[in-house]
């Protein structure tokens, strides 16, 4: 089995890279899935409405941005709270598929979170700020948000020395595409 982290800044092109590179490969493991599952989970909602005083479950996720905005220890209380929850359903995840030739997983924060050890092969997806920016904001992303979330990541240049390939996002998905069939062919 072939453990592969893929990691990127925010917006980078990391679900596309995970879509392209395990199609018909082996299973991916996607922390912000979980992330959005468990905020759809009553008692993580609970704990997260407790430690960052929510009073309204009905837009929960927009407080949750709202509280991110308006103070900056906010998303590291959202971290302690969610990072250990994220980490039991990817080992749970590991161990269900460890049968697999290959297991993807996509971690925003992988370099962060200090999980380098646990890949055998880690790809770091690389776009321009202002790529990233505007890939956000089309989907919907505010601006504000997209700020506050980058300048709590490490900076490109520091995560990439953890990883044993990049792969550059500011062309075409045809580009794309290529770049990432390129590196899989040999882990294959």
């Amino acid at each position: 089995m072939i453990k592969i982290g893929i990691t990127g800044s925010i917006s980078s092109g990391k679900t596309t890279v995970v879509k392209i590179i395990s199609h018909k490969r082996g299973p991916v493991f996607s922390a912000d899935k979980c992330v959005k599952k468990l905020y759809g989970d009553k008692k993580t909602k609970a704990i997260i409405a407790k430690k960052l005083s929510i009073k309204s479950y009905s837009n929960f996720k927009s407080e949750i941005k709202n509280k991110i905005l308006s103070k900056k220890n906010v998303l590291r209380k959202l971290e302690i709270i969610l990072h250990p929850l994220v980490r039991r359903k990817m080992y749970s995840f590991l161990k269900k598929n460890k049968s697999s030739k290959f297991i993807f997983f996509e971690i925003p924060l992988l370099i962060e979170s200090n999980l380098m050890n646990i890949f055998d092969k880690i790809i770091f997806v690389k776009s321009q700020q202002r790529l990233r920016l505007k890939r956000y904001k089309k989907n919907g992303g505010d601006p504000r948000l997209f700020q506050a979330l980058d300048s709590h990541q490490l900076k490109d240049y520091q995560k990439i020395k953890y990883c044993d390939d990049v792969v550059v996002n500011n062309k075409s998905l045809s580009v794309l595409k290529k770049k990432v069939l390129h590196i899989i062919k040999y882990y294959e």
